[in-house]
């Protein structure tokens, strides 16, 4: 478990914990998608439906790949 020290919205900060495994996908995600971490952690905390910032990056990365396994090819 690794704790990551972000800054949401260019204005707060916070920090969340994360296996190595789901840090590594996060940031593969942002990556490809063209975004900084911080942009990529205020998005997602801007549309989180957990109470937990933790649980919801963990919660977007398994949803970005099931998305992904089923769009068609």
């Amino acid at each position: 478990m690794i704790k990551i020290s972000v800054l949401i919205a260019n204005k707060h900060s916070t920090s969340i914990s994360l296996e190595e495994e789901f840090y590594a996908e996060l940031l593969t995600i942002a990556s490809n998608r063209n975004m900084s971490l911080n942009q990529l952690i205020t998005e997602i905390d801007a549309n989180r439906t957990s109470p937990n910032l933790s649980s919801a990056v963990r919660l977007y990365i398994l949803n970005y790949y099931k998305q992904k396994s089923a769009a068609p090819k």
